[in-house]
């Protein structure tokens, strides 16, 4: 054999060789990734946020969440602000791209629930205070983790109103609020700022005529069913009617009376905060942006609104609490495996330290479950547990009536006008009456 053949052969056997050598390392590197892939594969999940003022908490959470749920990211869509959260979602289905969790207001669970999970049987269940979940609790089924139990009414600054020689407990009547607003005045303080968004003027100062109707759900229905087949008058309802003399005295006072269509959420509570003013019609969702502009050392509280000068009328004594928000679970877009992700960080709200934290000290939300035990921390969640204590907190109407999507929107552009003076009251109940005929 010439050397040129054998060195031919001793080249092809070591390439041979290295082939086989190459083909070992990658098989074994191969069957190594396939055995880690599971453990490394990441479940993405999204949350769709409508409560803007505790986004960046959320997303703290969701951190923390992940971190200690290795293989979940959970990802905080915020719903546009001032945005509908129903028309966000409706918008993400129909580009295929629905959250996992969709944080939604009582009466959209209802339009949604074909496309959420049922969580009746989820363990959180029975641990939920009974009532709070009624809303989205529908033919007995439950498609909506209930995030917070929240209430409204007129914050105050107890530092101004110590100042002024005004007692709050002593505000039982539409009088002795115009008696608080003038002493306020007189010491060189604004009464009352109202904010004039859309939602809150529509959704909550209004919602105050309808819960202030009855005691009980059923007449509440009632009621709420004569407005939609157009036989209910609201000129001529005395509960209607004695709101809107309240929201008189209210914009008679405020600061922003000259130009009331032009102040913005963020800036109620800096001039609550900073006792620029000593009342703001708002919800204890606000607290922290309060706190960060807190002159009085915390100390803040909730007044009803009253609707006469008769203090023992129902509602002169009350503040109005709900769970605010759901959280739906998707079941049409997101896969089993996210769907189990979704319904794990429910759970880790409820059962675990981080998440119990997160709902109490972070966001400053009242829990909706018993087995949840942190003190309260901020001034008004305790004012609104105070309330429900002494058994004078009402529940919110969407308790009892599913509000339509855009009832806040479009009720609330007509208590915008009102505000500026656009319409009278005779208008405004004619409006409101309108809508509701054709309210779907």
């Amino acid at each position: 054999m010439s050397k040129i053949k054998l060195l031919s052969l001793m080249i092809s056997f070591m390439l041979v060789i290295s082939m086989l050598a190459g083909c070992g390392t990658a098989n074994k590197n191969q069957s190594t990734n396939q055995s880690a892939e599971p453990a490394g594969k990441e479940v993405k999940i999204t949350l769709l946020n409508s409560k803007g003022e505790v986004q960046a908490q959320l997303e703290e959470a969701a951190k923390v969440f992940s971190n200690e749920n290795p293989g979940i990211v959970l990802e905080v869509i915020p719903c546009p602000a001032g945005g509908s959260p129903f028309e966000k979602v409706t918008s993400m289905y129909a580009s295929g791209n629905a959250p996992s969790l969709a944080m939604l207001d009582p009466g959209d669970i209802v339009k949604f629930k074909d496309k959420f999970v049922d969580l009746t049987s989820e363990k959180w269940v029975e641990d939920t205070i009974p009532g709070v979940a009624d809303a989205a609790t529908i033919d007995g089924k439950l498609y909506g983790f209930p995030s917070t139990i929240e209430g409204f009414a007129l914050i105050y600054n107890k530092k101004v109103l110590d100042k002024a020689g005004v007692d709050p407990a002593s505000i039982k009547t539409r009088k002795s609020l115009e008696d608080a607003f003038k002493k306020v005045e007189a010491s060189g303080v604004a009464p009352v700022v109202i904010s004039p968004m859309d939602w809150s003027l529509g959704a909550h100062f209004l919602s105050i005529a309808y819960v202030d109707q009855a005691k009980d759900g059923d007449s509440l229905k009632k009621f709420m069913q004569s407005l939609k087949e157009g036989k209910a008058d609201l000129k001529n309802n005395k509960i209607f009617t004695g709101l809107m003399e309240t929201f008189d005295v209210l914009k008679k006072y405020n600061i922003d009376k000259n130009d009331p269509l032009a102040g913005t959420y963020e800036r109620g509570p800096e001039l609550l905060g900073k006792g620029t003013v000593g009342f703001w019609f708002m919800g204890n969702w606000a607290w922290p942006q309060i706190k960060s502009f807190d002159t009085a050392d915390g100390q803040y509280g909730f007044v009803p609104v009253p609707i006469s000068d008769n203090a023992d009328d129902y509602g002169n004594s009350q503040i109005i609490k709900g769970t605010s928000k759901f959280i739906g679970v998707d079941k049409e877009q997101n896969s089993p495996e996210q769907q189990a992700a979704a319904k794990k960080f429910l759970n880790w709200i409820v059962y675990e330290k981080s998440g119990q934290d997160f709902l109490v000290n972070k966001a400053n939300f009242i829990p909706a479950f018993k087995n949840i035990t942190l003190e309260i921390q901020d001034p008004l969640g305790k004012s609104i547990k105070d309330y429900m204590t002494q058994n004078k907190a009402m529940n919110s109407i969407d308790t009892y009536f599913a509000m339509p999507a855009d009832h806040w929107k479009q009720v609330g552009a007509s208590m915008q006008k009102y505000l500026a003076g656009q319409s009278d009251v005779e208008t405004l109940a004619k409006e409101i009456e309108e809508y509701w005929k054709q309210a779907k």
